[in-house]
């Protein structure tokens, strides 16, 4: 338990940031089954964009790595182009 009152505001932040971040991996790895998951090529195509952006704002935010969204991001197209 936190001795001090920066402690005990510090435990709070951490807490509030840390559903965030839970928020932001979700919704981004809800994008990318959108684009596993499409029927068809021109469906996948449409999702695609919004996978993408949900990848690079994870990574802006550090919630991942930049190399893990770069290869996220590879893996995506090929898979779209191969549909």
């Amino acid at each position: 338990m936190p001795n001090t009152k920066q402690a005990k505001k510090r435990m709070v932040t951490d807490e509030r940031k840390r559903l965030e971040n839970k928020a932001m991996r979700t919704r981004m790895k809800t994008a990318i089954k959108a684009v596993h998951q499409a029927e068809t090529a021109e469906a996948a195509q449409k999702a695609l964009p919004e996978a993408v952006k949900r990848v690079d704002k994870c990574a802006k935010k550090n919630i991942i790595h930049d190399n893990a969204a770069a290869r996220t991001k590879a893996r995506l197209a090929k898979f779209v182009a191969s549909k």
